[in-house]
């Protein structure tokens, strides 16, 4: 199958094309930087000629509120058209997973608009919804600094290795359209701030992590239902201490 990956330059993107073309489908990886532009609609309707699938990972440069809805309603809207346009068979997204439980986080809402788009659409859709990844652990933790401090929330967490990500995202995208919504998840659930720690300590980072009810994720306050799938899931294989030693060892991919 030609299999047309939007964003596949990116963490997921890339990894999801090498898998797809080492199982012997055509991958394509269009981005920005192959001349594809999605928001613009630039280098669609080449990129998507004889399609069978299109896989959408693209990531919004901002989170500022207004950019980033409208780069993911301008985006799927020009998707749809082209995809219509070109008879794509399956159009796969990525997306997060409580993006319905969590109305004060604005790259949540955007993503919710995007769903919305897409399942508005004539082509066959299946929407993947992943929690958190591992390789944004990091950056999640100096949200939270706080003096000499990361003060992070205490619900429950279950990050995922883009490793794992990309691995379920190729199994939907060479399947049958669900018309639907699956989550994907890590194997542990354990707080917030025990993943922060142990993401910190991993790479010698000495300051304290504290798990605090009260501590907002990106703004928005959250419980143990807010970032973890309340129903079915696909969960990956890469525990986190799988994770942090390939980190180590200067291998981060898994």
């Amino acid at each position: 199958m030609k299999i047309v990956v939007i964003g596949g330059t990116g963490l997921i993107g890339s990894k999801l094309v090498a898998k797809l073309n080492d199982r012997g489908h055509e991958a394509v990886a269009a981005s920005p930087k192959s001349g594809v532009n999605a928001v613009t609609g630039e280098g669609l309707a080449a990129a998507l000629k004889g399609a069978d699938v299109v896989v959408d990972v693209a990531n919004a440069p901002s989170w500022e509120p207004a950019a980033v809805l409208d780069f993911f309603q301008r985006s799927s809207k020009n998707l749809a058209a082209a995809e219509a346009a070109a008879a794509v068979k399956h159009h796969v997204a990525l997306s997060i997973v409580g993006t319905e439980r969590s109305p004060d986080n604005s790259y949540f809402r955007a993503k919710l608009a995007q769903e919305t788009i897409i399942k508005s659409s004539p082509v066959p859709y299946s929407i993947v919804r992943a929690t958190q990844f591992f390789e944004f652990l990091g950056a999640i933790a100096e949200t939270g600094l706080s003096g000499s401090r990361i003060v992070v929330p205490s619900a429950l967490f279950q990050p995922i290795a883009a490793e794992d990500v990309a691995e379920r995202l190729a199994e939907v995208a060479t399947d049958q359209p669900l018309n639907g919504t699956i989550d994907i998840a890590g194997p542990e659930k354990a707080p917030f701030n025990e993943f922060i720690a142990r993401r910190l300590m991993a790479s010698g980072d000495a300051r304290p992590v504290v798990g605090d009810a009260n501590a907002p994720y990106y703004g928005a306050l959250i419980d143990d239902t807010s970032l973890n799938p309340l129903g079915e899931a696909r969960l990956g294989k890469i525990p986190l201490a799988t994770w942090l030693a390939n980190l180590r060892e200067g291998h981060p991919h898994a």
